[in-house]
């Protein structure tokens, strides 16, 4: 600090020059005719020094930093040649090089008492405000702004104005009253404005030094009417120190309200800024990483309004608090999930069909299903996808068959189990206040797919546990396969909509007859039925051997091979099933047994697998294939079923004998609907018994027995209904049944056949038996048109309406040998 005295009219109080130019950095007082000041020539143009945050006004002075080069370049062109300048402020102090548009035209024009050049090699310039300026235009830029002015005149109350003077005293009490009351303002500085004797000078010297906002002292500036710019200045004061006070009562209501958790809250902010000066705290990393993230994330705006309300809430709690993990937890989740993020899909029809055919061979109603909805898709282009359900015997390609439409796609895969499945909250997560809770495994495998469009397996949907104490969690899938619900699918643990219509949910099933049926209506059906042994063949050459010889170290012996009839022996002979998982086992272990030779001997005892070498490699035969046995026999009838490894034929066998008559006794393992067939089948034989030339009293002295061999096997179903019925009529007329003949179909009280299912499996077991003549229902005309011509080849249709019909054809007028020949004895004691 240093005591310097500048010119006969100014007395220096305190002069302390430094960078941060602090509130009263100078204050000096006025003494002799203030009117002197305003009454100096004023140039047309003037040199313009722009100034950021600070405005000058007339009798200040007030030292200014110095950093621009033009600026420096006019500060010494004026001092060096005794020149005014002008002095005006800039609208944005961030403004390097200022136009007449970047500055307010009210400005201040200055003489420069002196240029300091301090040690940090800044310069400071000491101005002395005069008259006020408006600033109409900009001259010239170079070397530095001149700009064309005009002078403002300035309006000084009279002498001896009680009233200003009464205006300037109140001034000067408000401003020592907010310097006392500011922790901003240097205490010193009261003392130099208490001993401030010049009005004028007060008022200016307050307006331009107080930390008010540049607009309002630029307000003040423009006034020109000294008394008028106190009042305002008044107004001012009295504001901020109203400010001042409301600040100072809040905080003593707050120091009063003050409880041990908000001493602990400061006490770990303060913790906190310790730990920031060592380097910072783990809470600061976690909060920065994850607004870091969150600005990459394109979700919509409601979840991003709940996502960084749950980031405040994170970061108000303690980092030791149980609380704190669950919070973040949650957080991380929901930046794990892929909010409207897409892969790009494969809408090429062509390829599509060619992975699809290169990785499964048959299914044409699954592929066409797909290429289906690729061509929705390039028509409609909004990504929205189906929901299908495949059901089936197993083995048959289900799960495997939704890995390749992902890759047909190019879309991500992701496959759920869901057998066993018995909580809820397994599907929809659990609510954040339980201890553990975690989102639901659909949001899981979301985040694991790393988009919103994957292909979605749902695998054995048929075995999901209903009703249980943890709720149903089928009836929580009716959310997921909806495609009305999906698009706002609620996860308890995430608590925000998730859209899950972009997803291709593949739904796969054994038996859909178990699952619920409102779930059962969401989802589109599609039937993967079991293979032929023709399709087998096919697909063991094509995909079971091939990636077998991998699995046993084969791949590279190309002459190993297993030739086309010994694949077909195998699957005759050693699988009972519709898919191809025990036929791959089968052939795994032929492999396995030609590794082990390999191993003992150096040799392979041979390379290519013929019918004759299976049974040296496999054992001996598990299965053997029902043979049709000819039609020697009265009441024998060949019969067509459907079982959940393919299809199947069996025998039923009726046979009489000697009795009371009126008996029908029914073996074999047999269900309640197939029993009631029977009965069906003998009252419609008794009800036509004269048609068919039967004599009634058979039915009273003979007893009726209808057999179906195998009896450890369950049998059930109404599609024997003909077949028992042309059993029972051949054992009656003791006539023969047409050779190489099978039938299906259910009968009614009246005669009338029915249509049944499993259609393309029971052709392909009979077609195997050697059956030539086939006899069904006419309305399963529909379902032989279905299978491809190759399979029928050598076999006839023969379509019926009634039992007589199937009569008519099944039954020949030749009896067979041995026939029995029917006798009645006349009831003893009977009166005629």
């Amino acid at each position: 600090m240093k005591k310097v005295l500048f010119t006969k009219s100014f007395k220096i109080f305190n002069m302390h020059i430094d960078d941060n130019q602090n509130p009263f950095s100078l204050v000096a007082d006025f003494e002799g005719d203030e009117s002197s000041v305003f009454d100096v020539e004023m140039e047309a143009t003037l040199p313009i020094l722009p100034l950021r945050n600070m405005v000058l006004f007339p009798g200040v002075v007030m030292p200014v930093a110095v950093g621009r080069k033009s600026s420096l370049r006019l500060a010494k062109a004026a001092d060096k040649n005794k020149l005014n300048i002008g002095v005006v402020c800039q609208l944005s102090p961030e403004t390097e090089n200022p136009g007449f548009d970047d500055l307010y035209h009210i400005g201040t024009m200055a003489k420069i008492i002196r240029i300091l050049e301090l040690p940090d090699r800044s310069t400071t310039v000491i101005l002395q405000g005069m008259s006020r300026f408006d600033l109409k235009g900009i001259v010239s830029d170079q070397p530095y702004l001149t700009g064309m002015v005009e002078k403002l005149e300035d309006t000084l109350p009279s002498k001896n104005n009680k009233e200003f003077e009464i205006l300037v005293e109140a001034c000067r009490e408000r401003t020592m009253q907010y310097i006392q009351m500011s922790d901003q303002m240097p205490k010193e500085s009261m003392f130099a404005v208490k001993n401030v004797s010049n009005n004028m000078f007060l008022v200016n010297f307050v307006c331009a030094n107080f930390p008010f906002p540049i607009v309002r002292k630029m307000e003040l500036l423009r006034e020109g009417a000294l008394d008028l710019r106190t009042v305002n200045l008044l107004k001012l004061l009295n504001k901020e120190i109203q400010y001042s006070e409301l600040r100072a009562e809040i905080q003593r209501k707050t120091r009063e309200d003050l409880d041990m958790q908000q001493r602990e809250y400061f006490l770990q902010q303060q913790i906190k800024n310790i730990q920031d000066e060592l380097g910072g705290t783990p809470q600061d990393q976690d909060l920065h990483d994850l607004r870091t993230q969150a600005q990459k994330k394109k979700w919509p705006e409601d979840v991003a309004k709940t996502f960084h309300r749950e980031v405040d809430k994170l970061e108000r709690l303690n980092p030791q608090s149980p609380d704190y993990n669950v919070q973040l937890n949650y957080l991380q989740t929901m930046l794990s999930l892929p909010w409207q993020t897409y892969t790009e899909d494969n809408l090429s029809l062509k390829n599509a069909e060619r992975v699809l055919n290169k990785d499964h061979y048959g299914l044409e109603k699954v592929k066409e299903r797909i290429l289906e909805h690729l061509a929705v898709l390039q028509l409609r282009g909004d990504r929205k996808s189906p929901i299908i359900c495949l059901y089936g015997p197993p083995g048959v390609g289900k799960t495997s068959l939704g890995k390749s439409i992902a890759s047909a796609l190019k879309r991500k895969y992701i496959r759920m189990s869901l057998g066993g499945l018995h909580d809820e909250a397994e599907i929809r997560g659990h609510r954040r206040t339980y201890i553990g809770a975690m989102p639901g495994r659909i949001i899981k495998s979301m985040i694991k797919a790393g988009s919103s469009n994957p292909v979605f397996i749902l695998d054995e949907i048929d075995k999901v546990t209903q009703n249980t104490v943890n709720g149903d969690p089928s009836s929580a899938l009716l959310e997921v396969l909806d495609p009305e619900q999906n698009s706002a699918f609620h996860d308890n643990f995430l608590d925000v909509d998730y859209d899950l219509s972009k997803v291709m949910f593949i739904a796969t099933a054994n038996n859909i007859g178990t699952i619920p049926r409102p779930l059962l209506d969401r989802m589109e059906l599609i039937e993967v039925s079991g293979y032929i042994t023709e399709e087998k063949v096919e697909i063991a050459k094509r995909h079971l051997v091939p990636k077998e010889k991998e699995n046993n170290g084969l791949a590279d012996r190309s002459e190993i091979k297993i030739s086309k009839p010994a694949l077909e022996y195998i699957i005759e002979n050693y699988t009972r099933e519709s898919g191809v998982r025990g036929l791959e086992k089968q052939i795994n272990k032929v492999f396995r047994k030609m590794a082990l030779e390999y191993a003992r001997n150096g040799i392979f005892s041979c390379t290519d697998v013929k019918v004759a070498d299976v049974e040296r490699l496999l054992g001996k035969p598990l299965y053997t294939r029902d043979k049709y046995q000819g039609n020697g026999y009265a009441g024998v009838v060949t019969g067509l079923a459907w079982t959940s490894v393919g299809g199947e034929i069996l025998f039923i066998e009726t046979s009489l004998s000697k009795g009371k008559g009126s008996k029908l006794t029914l073996t074999g393992n047999l269900g309640d609907v197939m029993k009631e067939s029977a009965v069906l089948a003998l009252e419609y034989i008794k009800a036509h018994a004269d048609h068919l030339h039967i004599d009634a009293r058979i039915f009273d002295l003979w007893n009726i027995h209808v057999h179906v061999p195998e009896g450890a096997v369950p049998k059930d179903g109404p599609s024997a209904g003909i077949t028992m019925a042309t059993s029972i009529a051949s054992a009656l007329t003791q006539r023969k049944v047409r050779p190489n003949l099978a039938m299906t179909g259910e009968i009614t009280l009246r005669g009338k056949v029915l249509p049944v299912g499993g259609i393309k499996e029971k052709i392909l077991a009979a077609k195997r038996a050697g059956i030539k003549d086939i006899v069904m229902c006419e309305e399963n005309r529909k379902n032989i048109e279905e299978i491809p011509e190759m399979y029928l080849k050598g076999l006839s249709f023969h379509y019926v309406n009634d039992v007589s019909e199937v009569l008519n054809f099944a039954l020949l007028d030749e009896k067979v040998k041995n026939a029995i020949e029917f006798t009645f004895d006349e009831p003893k004691n009977e009166t005629k």
